[in-house]
């Protein structure tokens, strides 16, 4: 199934319509539906296994470290597990472009084009559209997993999981009265909301909120640059610190250098081609230096990412960050587009739920190194981007940074999909909160119990796996 572009003058369905849908599908999948789940017959560690026969086999083992190292860990890198558990589970049928993995960790701060401070999510690896609620679930689950290992109580637990579904409801129903470019522009500045947010704060909370919102406005190219590089006859080169950072020429010094490098230059190349004009312009004022494999994150362990320095004509440096884009762990589960491009897919995915996106992103496709036909996406390494702590924060901080997700996700939500369905469907009460709510209990306790045969796997020999990684 390929996407189809609707025609500027197709008809706009009525606000009655679209509230309509949104009732019908209430009537046909209520609340009590949808804390539903259902983990028969599914093995979580086989599901994983499967998963990385198409990565890295030097890095598997460092991505089972990474996961078994608490079950919040584990949450962020089983986006694949979730998925293959939502997929038996009743479902609304009100579909909306999704995040695929909107846990807490994949939300943050970045800078937009305008130099401006931005909190949305930050993490489309998976996008694909779906039904609205799976990244609900998959963000209210990660407070309740997070707030368990930071030893909330239940009744602490409940609030900051009822607290960020209320908010995206309530958000989601305030975006359904606006109008559509107003919806369209909706976003987070955080230089303004989380100041307000940090007033209601002990004191060591609103310290380190204050300590995020500047770091994240030091985090450039020019950090990356100090962070990454050290210099060898007067110009930075890539530092090595293997295997989670490997200058090209290391990782493949049985193979031409040059020859490593034109086929890089030559995925530049192709990259530039989906950028705009002006973008080009910008990206033709920098020179390709040095090329290296850059370990990141949790889930994303294991598939091909480069980071590539660029430097202009005063040595001010420019780092690309390239990661390979697989099929979204959703698309074999739901019947959506296809795309000829996963890389293409992403960036089409990030500009349609973030408010701001990074001018660089862009995508590309061809041969890799060892002559297997790979899809990426580029983007700037870091470009104002910061996250929040989760392990440190308390009961009131967790459920004012949810409050936070769970809007930013309503606004993503709203600008993809029919705001005026889903936000009829939510309703005024707070019987769908109640439903998220005991759905991410549920949920957190298979995530412990799938934990658990993570390390009965690895402790057996069924897996291997690396930590301290």
């Amino acid at each position: 199934m390929t996407h189809r572009t609707a025609a500027v003058n197709d008809r706009i369905a009525t606000r009655a319509e679209r509230a309509e849908q949104g009732e019908s599908a209430r009537r046909t999948t209520p609340f009590a539906a949808l804390a539903e789940h259902d983990a028969t017959g599914r093995d979580p560690v086989d599901l994983l296994d499967r998963q990385a026969r198409s990565r890295i086999p030097e890095l598997v083992p460092v991505r089972y470290g990474r996961m078994a190292n608490s079950p919040f860990a584990f949450y962020r890198g089983a986006a694949l597990v979730m998925a293959d558990d939502l997929s038996r589970a009743p479902t609304t049928g009100l579909h909306t472009q999704l995040c695929g993995d909107a846990h807490l960790s994949n939300f943050g701060i970045f800078a937009t084009p305008e130099r401006r401070l931005a909190f949305d999510i930050n993490d489309f690896d998976e996008t694909y559209p779906g039904p609205f609620e799976w990244d609900v679930k998959r963000l209210v689950t990660s407070l309740a997993v997070a707030a368990g290992e930071n030893g909330f109580s239940a009744r602490q637990r409940l609030k900051v999981t009822l607290a960020c579904a209320a908010e995206y409801r309530t958000t989601m129903r305030d975006q359904a009265e606006r109008s559509t470019t107003a919806v369209w522009y909706s976003r987070i500045d955080p230089t303004a909301e989380l100041p307000e947010l940090r007033d209601e704060l002990d004191t060591s909370t609103q310290e380190r909120v204050r300590k995020a919102l500047a770091k994240s406005r030091t985090h450039d190219s020019h950090h990356a640059l100090a962070k990454l590089t050290t210099r060898v006859d007067g110009r930075p080169r890539i530092i090595s610190d293997p295997p989670l950072l490997v200058p090209l020429e290391e990782l493949f010094a049985d193979v031409d250098a040059e020859q490593l490098y034109r086929e890089l230059r030559q995925r530049l190349s192709d990259y530039r081609a989906t950028l705009q004009d002006n973008r080009r312009a910008l990206l033709d004022q920098f020179e390709f230096t040095q090329a290296a494999r850059k370990v990141v994150g949790v889930g994303s362990v294991g598939t091909r990412a480069w980071i590539v320095l660029m430097l202009g004509v005063d040595g001010d440096p420019l780092f690309l960050q390239a990661k390979e884009a697989q099929p979204s762990v959703l698309a074999r589960y739901l019947a959506g587009p296809s795309y000829p491009n996963q890389g293409e897919r992403v960036v089409r995915g990030q500009r349609l739920m973030q408010a701001a996106s990074d001018i660089l992103l862009g995508w590309q496709h061809g041969p890799d190194i060892d002559g297997e036909q790979r899809d990426f996406y580029f983007r700037q390494l870091r470009d104002g981007k910061g996250s929040a702590v989760i392990e440190t924060m308390g009961p009131k901080g967790l459920r004012l940074y949810g409050r936070l997700c769970g809007r930013v996700l309503a606004y993503a939500h709203a600008r993809a999909g029919d705001r005026i369905a889903i936000a009829s469907y939510l309703g005024t009460t707070d019987e769908f909160d109640h439903a998220m709510a005991e759905y991410a209990e549920t949920y957190a306790d298979q995530n412990a119990r799938d934990h658990a045969e993570l390390e009965r796997a690895i402790q057996e020999g069924r897996i291997t796996a690396r930590t301290g990684m």
